[in-house]
């Protein structure tokens, strides 16, 4: 795949602009010190679908992810956009940016959504979102932020959770904090928002997961304990709620934390593109999406 090294200048107008079928590596006009990748499919309509992918704390992966998530775009008529959360300003991207921790991950990726609608039209307001590892914590924190702007998630092994409990402060739960101004989580708009977790039986190791008695306790010491105690967090919060439960738990066979690995979860992610819960009349269960 050519990927195209050199920064393309920004257009505010016309929409368009872009080339199709090329993986581009771009400068955020708003913010020179940061970048994104874009990929718009050959076959692209005016307000085709997006598709956020979001890499994991290595820099290394934000390219290969988006690579391997290209064919599946261009199969699809879907955008991709990958954000890069280097780690000069995005230090605490995971946990979308908290006061004095970086600059705020979620409102780069508004101003990088915001350009993307400028130059290729593309329906930057109703999001799929694929996070792998440390990306994963970034997608299921932001869409319990931004359910509104949330069609689907697909959160890929996450190392650890925010779990739908009011009664601790965010990250560990869902109270407000000080150290995110301007963000608050309702339970009745994010547990609206079909989620699906995908987690490797062989991803097992804890060496590099964050430990403390504090998370340990709550989630868990592997990552399969923890997606698995999230989600039934999540699902018992739906049902103190009176709602049908959104989030479901994918295991993958023989899959581990590789992003390499990730082939096995293409076909989850395909199934989340084209669901629009916004033009659906009824509640649809995650599951049938599988």
């Amino acid at each position: 795949m050519k990927i195209q090294k050199k920064m393309v200048s920004i257009r505010t107008n016309p929409r368009w602009s872009l080339p199709q079928g090329q993986l581009l590596r771009r400068v955020l006009k708003a913010s020179p010190v940061s970048e994104y990748l874009v990929y718009v499919p050959t076959t692209n309509k005016v307000d085709s679908p997006v598709l956020v992918s979001v890499h994991g704390i290595s820099q290394s992966s934000w390219l290969k992810q988006a690579e391997l998530l290209v064919p599946t775009c261009e199969r699809h008529g879907v955008t991709l956009l990958a954000p890069g959360f280097n780690d000069q300003q995005y230090t605490d991207y995971q946990r979308l940016g908290r006061k004095g921790k970086g600059h705020r991950a979620d409102l780069f990726l508004h101003r990088c959504l915001e350009e993307l609608n400028t130059t290729t039209g593309a329906d930057t307001t109703h999001l799929r979102l694929f996070g792998h590892s440390g990306g994963a914590q970034f997608v299921h924190r932001y869409l319990m932020a931004y359910p509104h702007r949330v069609e689907s998630a697909v959160v890929s092994a996450a190392g650890w959770y925010t779990f739908p409990d009011p009664t601790l402060k965010f990250p560990y739960g869902t109270r407000t904090s000080s150290s995110l101004p301007g963000v608050s989580f309702n339970p009745e708009a994010y547990l609206k928002v079909p989620v699906m977790v995908l987690i490797g039986t062989e991803d097992t190791k804890s060496e590099d997961l964050l430990s403390s008695d504090r998370i340990n306790k709550q989630q868990g010491i592997t990552r399969i304990e923890r997606a698995r105690n999230w989600v039934e967090a999540m699902r018992a919060q739906a049902k103190a709620y009176g709602m049908p439960s959104l989030v479901n738990i994918v295991e993958l066979i023989g899959a581990s934390h590789s992003l390499a690995d990730i082939s096995h979860e293409i076909p989850h992610i395909e199934s989340t593109i084209h669901f629009s819960r916004f033009t659906n009349s009824s509640e649809v269960s995650i599951g049938t999406l599988n």
